[in-house]
């Protein structure tokens, strides 16, 4: 992983992914799936595992085949809606120091989720909210398609080479480097292919992160905090 320059003096904009990258929602997102598989009669398990690797219309056309993805989806997003209003959501630590740290048209969030059930998650962990999220019903192409974050770019009036991404899975990653950008993961063991720079966790980003929006030059490979 080669770490890209940042010209000194030069204003960068962050672009975020949320559940895994700023919002920690894999239990939540497991009781959801859980949920649902039950309401159906499937294995909440063997259901869990298909919709890790694909898209809600693509779980249930594996799943459930005979039943309307209409009906499955109302079912899904009823569920999600109410996990929102009740369920228990933590964000990652140094999620909320960056960014408050953050000018909120400095930064935006790119999620594959709906805006209100961001807007609901940020609330119930006390994180800020940006001007721009784009989401779902923004696009009609999702990651790993480059579309999600040019759009960002583009309701920031900035161009894709200003732009830092911090994601945590592969179909982000691809989405920030179709799209020309700077991307950064965070908060896995190892690092996921094609990434500009890697990070163990959110934590350890953090100066970084605020050094490229500033316009400073990152701490080198190698030198950020070790977990």
């Amino acid at each position: 992983m080669i770490s890209e320059p940042v010209p000194p003096g030069a204003k960068k904009y962050v672009l975020f992914d949320v559940d895994g990258t700023l919002i920690d929602a894999v239990d939540n997102q497991r009781q959801v799936w859980r949920a649902w598989a039950e309401r159906y009669g499937l294995d909440p398990d063997e259901v869990y595992q298909v919709a890790l690797r694909t898209r809600p219309m693509e779980t249930f056309a594996q799943v459930i085949p005979d039943r309307d993805p209409r009906e499955c989806l109302a079912a899904l997003h009823d569920l999600e809606d109410e996990d929102v209003r009740s369920g228990i959501y933590t964000a990652f630590d140094g999620a909320a120091e960056l960014l408050n740290a953050l000018p909120s048209t400095a930064w935006a969030l790119v999620t594959s989720n709906y805006e209100h059930r961001v807007r609901g998650r940020f609330a119930r962990t006390g994180l800020p909210v940006p001007d721009v999220i784009v989401d779902a019903a923004s696009v009609e192409e999702g990651k790993p398609s480059p579309v999600p974050y040019l759009l960002a770019a583009k309701r920031l009036g900035v161009e894709p080479e200003d732009c830092l991404v911090i994601e945590d899975a592969p179909s982000g990653v691809q989405s920030g480097l179709r799209a020309g950008m700077t991307v950064w993961g965070v908060n896995t063991p190892v690092a996921v292919d094609g990434v500009h720079r890697h990070f163990g966790s959110l934590r350890a980003a953090v100066l970084d992160i605020l050094a490229f929006t500033s316009g400073t030059h990152p701490r080198p490979e190698g030198t950020a905090p070790v977990e």
